[in-house]
């Protein structure tokens, strides 16, 4: 299980084996690794951020445990549903996921939807774990994006710049859009870490997030080439503009209309 990725221009050449250990016979993925390392950075920032808000210890690990679960069930769902042609001749694949196959959105929307509920039940702002969540979860994308590096996945078009990257034994060099989006979620981390001191109200950054990933994604997703489609269009790029239209709309409101009609 190897796969080769080299780039040519510099003159890089590397093989990579896809099973990082095994336990038991049992084959661990470095894209699972990695994932989990991701995982691991974000909670860890996120216990020690959440010492400085409202929210008690508990209530940070009750959402932890419903969020985590959810993500990892909507990430598979909504790249199956989009994929649906690779997993309909054989069912069993749709729980295969440790060979690969989980959009970052699917995990995004169901983990927002299970903070949002267990919020509303306990009656918590959801702003406040959303601000975590907006340092945090692009800690996360930024390490796990790597696993589909290990993966030879996720990948742009066809390009002539000096990164380029070739696939196994194709003369064809492509776009490393892995790279690109693992880059941009650390300088969105950045930014929004510098956001942070101007906060007006609880959520912002997560609004903030919305708007920095949705750009970057709409742009790196028109250069990939295994995009997931409804019809002729991108759902990521879809989904990125809403992001956007969302982010702009709730700081337009918090911070200039409710000031100035209210």
């Amino acid at each position: 299980m190897s796969n080769l990725v080299s780039f040519p221009q510099m003159g890089i050449s590397l093989e990579m084996d896809r099973v990082a250990f095994s336990i038991f016979g049992m084959d661990i993925m470095w894209y699972g690794v990695l994932i989990g390392l991701g995982i691991i950075v974000a909670v860890t920032y996120g216990s020690y951020a959440m010492k400085k808000t409202d929210l008690t210890q508990d209530d940070f690990l009750n959402m932890l445990l419903i969020a985590l679960p959810s993500a990892i069930v909507g990430a598979r769902a909504y790249y199956v549903i989009f994929n649906w042609s690779e997993y309909s001749g054989d069912i069993m694949s749709v729980f295969a996921v440790r060979n690969g196959g989980l959009a970052i959105y699917g995990g995004i929307i169901a983990a927002a939807l299970s903070i949002i509920i267990y919020c509303r039940v306990k009656k918590i702002n959801p702003g406040i774990p959303f601000d975590l969540l907006a340092v945090g979860l692009p800690m996360a994308q930024a390490i796990g994006r790597w696993g589909n590096f290990v993966n030879a996945e996720a990948f742009g078009g066809p390009t002539t710049l000096p990164w380029g990257m070739v696939i196994g034994n194709s003369d064809t060099m492509v776009h490393p859009t892995f790279l690109y989006e693992s880059l941009w979620n650390v300088l969105s981390v950045v930014f929004v870490l510098l956001v942070k001191k101007h906060k007006k109200f609880e959520g912002e950054l997560f609004c903030v997030y919305m708007i920095w990933y949705g750009i970057g994604r709409f742009w790196i997703e028109g250069l990939r080439a295994d995009s997931l489609y409804a019809g002729s269009m991108r759902v990521s790029q879809l989904v990125s503009v809403f992001m956007v239209i969302i982010g702009l709309s709730v700081i337009f409101y918090k911070r200039i209309y409710k000031k100035n009609y209210e």
